[in-house]
């Protein structure tokens, strides 16, 4: 990954659970300086705990006002440089479209829209040294799937703006990408099946929908990530990383 003497300065966020935090543990084993964000104190304690040196926590809801720079302020301070961003935070949402409150809609947009803006915008206004932005999206920007089209919008819309920020902010020497995970063995993934009424059925028909048969874990998305943090990425901007074992090339 990109280096400098003492290591790249990444932040990620939602770093908490799932793929965040398989993203934070991988970039910081590749020996980047990497600070965790994520609403759960005591979860961010234990992954800081968890990697040791050059990793620090800083808990934000990056849905209130004014996160988004409180945690580009932080790594700044801790580490005296901000590299890259890694976009992970995220809410889920399932339900029928006709009747999602607005209320909801708003909810899962707050964190997964306008959440991922207001960090692009402020880590890409301190990145005086060039960086990379990576965007976790979803399989679901690029395929319709019933009951899941609030998440996919949410989705669809960072996907989207990865374009128009990939051209704008190349002149800054920043590149934006987007890795969108097919369905991952995450909490979220867990928490989804468990509300089916027969999850080992449902399990099954998800399978057999992937043609490399079988789900993502996290580590694979991960690996992806630190693919476009890095300098082997160095020509890579405004595109998209399926890693969904083949589910939208059908």
């Amino acid at each position: 990954m990109t280096t400098s003497p003492d290591g790249a300065a990444v932040v990620v966020t939602g770093a908490t659970s799932g793929i965040g935090w398989a993203t934070a543990s991988r970039l910081h084993a590749d020996g980047a300086r990497v600070l965790v964000t994520g609403r759960d104190e005591e979860r961010g304690r234990r992954l800081v705990e968890s990697l040791g040196a050059r990793a620090c926590f800083v808990a934000a809801d990056l849905a209130a006002p004014g996160s988004a720079d409180a945690v580009t302020d932080a790594c700044l301070q801790a580490f005296g440089r901000l590299d890259a961003l890694v976009n992970a935070a995220a809410v889920d949402h399932t339900g029928d479209l006709l009747s999602t409150p607005m209320a909801d809609i708003r909810r899962v947009f707050e964190v997964n829209t306008f959440g991922a803006i207001a960090m692009i915008q402020a880590a890409a206004r301190v990145m005086e040294h060039g960086g990379s932005i990576v965007n976790i999206t979803s399989r679901l920007a690029l395929v319709g799937v019933p009951t899941m089209g609030i998440y996919a919008a949410s989705k669809g819309a960072v996907q989207a703006l990865t374009l128009s920020a990939a051209v704008e902010l190349a002149p800054r020497g920043i590149r934006v990408n987007d890795v969108a995970p097919g369905m991952t063995r995450t909490p979220l993934y867990d928490a989804w099946l468990a509300r089916t009424p027969e999850p080992a059925a449902t399990e099954r028909e998800v399978l057999s929908r992937i043609p490399l048969g079988r789900l993502a874990v996290p580590d694979d998305v991960a690996a992806a990530v630190r693919y476009l943090v890095s300098d082997e990425a160095r020509h890579v901007t405004g595109t998209v990383i399926r890693v969904d074992g083949g589910y939208t090339a059908q």
